[in-house]
């Protein structure tokens, strides 16, 4: 049956071997790999072949806890543990690669803005406009003590009340959103055209297309303009998790894509409305929030069903599998189903989680993709140069442009 909808857009989620905690024990994990750049170039790769519109890479200040849902360390335990920095990985993918859209993850609680824009800016130069950003924050106080400037009790402090937890969660996005807000008015510090490159009167700047953006903020202050010249796409794509209403509002405020979280049919509509109210509060850009459902995804294959491979990771990992997102055990056709009926209710796209790298993005990119296509529910070829053409965003306007 062909789908009367929009083609959809498809993400996939890269982090360590896969999103299963068992899942660097298991043959051709490439466990040995995972530190190598040549490792993520081929995750990617495989990724384009199956003309998905980004991948996103995960990143922490801290290394892998026992669970998703659990961030704090633990010695020892049965999981892979370790991440090479996000941004730099995306960086060296960008220049192997030729239409995938790279986001990598930073954490905006202890990284400066103008670090953050410079980092985001180089990447979409050198991936000619595929670049974008998960915004994160951290509240685990081993994270702040990585950099001394400042104490966090964190959210899964024991003895702090509802309140202060309240307090603290607020403070951390609202900071967020001044990050967001300082990152892409320093995109904006260079305006189009700035560089003149005149080798025969010695100009290479128009200063006159260069403006300070003097932000002052309770959290920090920065004056710019930025070093680096206005990115390809004008303002990369800024993306972001959410779980609940705060996060909501901070995608709503300063971001284009938001990943939700529903665990089936009834709270994908629930919290589809959720977004929207938000975005109906404190949401000033007339383009609404993309949004997508996230998955964990655990497929059959000839060998064994979803269900069984899960049973298998999960005593390799010694401990059962959890997630903030839904757990799909099943075929391709069943998960091509669960697509079409969250698209219907009016979700632009799902970020898919794999369980195991090595098996789960090959049946994505092999059989997902094409029964998609046959419904007419995804692309058959990369049509867009840029991230922000691919999703439908519009062209971002240089807020200096006219004033000039």
């Amino acid at each position: 049956m062909t789908s009367s909808l929009s083609p959809i857009h498809l993400a996939i989620a890269l982090d360590g071997t896969g999103w299963h905690p068992g899942s660097w024990r298991q043959p051709h994990s490439r466990a040995a790999e995972v530190f190598s750049g040549a490792y993520w170039t081929d995750l990617a790769r495989e990724a384009e072949h199956g003309l998905v519109d980004f991948v996103t890479i995960e990143d922490s200040f801290t290394v892998q806890g026992a669970s998703p849902l659990d961030p704090t360390p633990v010695p020892g335990g049965g999981r892979l543990r370790g991440r090479l920095d996000a941004s730099l990985l995306a960086s060296f993918v960008a220049t192997r690669t030729e239409h995938i859209g790279l986001v990598p993850t930073i954490t905006t609680t202890h990284t400066e803005p103008f670090h953050v824009s410079k980092n985001l800016a180089t990447l979409d130069h050198v991936s000619n406009g595929r670049g974008g950003w998960r915004v994160q924050v951290s509240g685990r106080p081993g994270e702040a003590e990585h950099f001394g400037r400042r104490r966090i009790p964190g959210f899964f402090d024991p003895e702090a009340s509802s309140e202060e937890k309240s307090a603290r969660v607020n403070e951390l996005f609202d900071e967020a959103a001044d990050v967001v807000e300082v990152v892409r008015q320093l995109w904006d510090s260079w305006e189009d055209g700035a560089e003149i490159r005149d080798s025969a009167t010695g100009r290479f700047i128009d200063r006159d297309k260069l403006h300070y953006i003097d932000f002052e903020g309770d959290f920090f202050s920065v004056r710019g303009p930025s070093i680096t010249p206005r990115p390809p796409q004008g303002q990369p794509v800024v993306t972001a998790l959410g779980h609940a209403t705060i996060p909501y509002e901070l995608a709503a405020r300063g971001a284009d894509v938001l990943f939700v979280t529903p665990h089936d049919d009834d709270s994908a509509a629930r919290i589809l409305g959720e977004v929207r109210d938000a975005e109906a509060r404190v949401r000033a850009d007339e383009t609404p929030l993309l949004v997508f459902a996230d998955l964990e995804v655990v497929l059959d294959t000839p060998e064994a069903s979803g269900a069984q491979r899960l049973t298998a990771l999960d005593e390799a990992a010694g401990q059962e599998f959890a997630s903030d997102a839904l757990i799909v055990t099943g075929s391709v056709t069943e998960l091509a189903a669960l697509i079409g009926r969250w698209q219907a209710l009016g979700y632009g796209g799902f970020r898919l989680r794999p369980a195991e790298h090595a098996v789960d993005l090959p049946l994505i990119t092999g059989s997902l993709v094409p029964l998609l296509q046959e419904a007419g529910a995804f692309r058959t070829a990369y049509d867009q140069t840029t991230l922000r053409d691919r999703l439908g965003l519009p062209l971002a306007a240089n807020r200096h442009a006219t004033a000039s």
